[in-house]
């Protein structure tokens, strides 16, 4: 039975100051408008058909004890897979390594974290691409061994490729890995 880490939810605030960046480039552009994220193609905002600005999903820091952190089995290298669903559909968007860090910041935050293992740095999703991930619940499998974290999606999605989940290619599908 997974343990699942959880949390009230509290308001919302940015990051970085990057949300409000982001509704004040829509707003200025008004409804239905486009704008570009560096490096993606052309997005809509997120302005309601009336004119008025969408509001933003809410940041929700989890509440965890020592207890549960200590729990996890991270690897050899400090690492733990963890799996990132949407909440509203259930589809799995991605998978992306933790260590305890990054978990922590994960749960401090509302917002998904990951450690690199080819930069060797922390990244936050959606930092530069626009298409941010709002944590809603976070639990652990039965061996501790790997992370199940559901989010709320913002943007085009989770795959660097610019599809919604980066499980696009079904086997038997014909489809051509990619090597990027």
């Amino acid at each position: 039975v997974a343990r699942e880490f959880g949390g009230a939810r509290r308001g919302a605030w940015g990051s970085k100051g990057h949300e409000r960046e982001f509704a004040i480039q829509i707003a200025e552009r008004g409804t239905g408008a486009q704008y570009r994220v560096p490096g993606r193609e052309t997005v809509r905002s997120r302005a309601e058909p009336s004119g008025t600005l969408a509001p933003m999903p809410a940041v929700t820091p989890m509440s965890y004890t020592e207890a549960e952190i200590a729990n996890v089995a991270f690897n050899a290298s400090g690492l733990v897979p963890a799996i990132i669903q949407e909440e509203s559909t259930g589809q799995v968007l991605m998978m992306a390594w933790m260590n305890e860090d990054a978990l922590r910041k994960t749960l401090e935050t509302g917002r998904t974290w990951f450690w690199s293992r080819s930069r060797q740095e922390y990244w936050c999703k959606g930092e530069t691409s626009g298409d941010r991930q709002f944590v809603r619940s976070a639990a652990y499998d039965c061996d501790a061994d790997v992370l199940l974290v559901a989010v709320e999606q913002e943007g085009n999605g989770a795959c660097h490729t610019g599809e919604r989940s980066c499980f696009f290619r079904g086997f038997g599908s014909g489809a051509e890995p990619v090597h990027l």
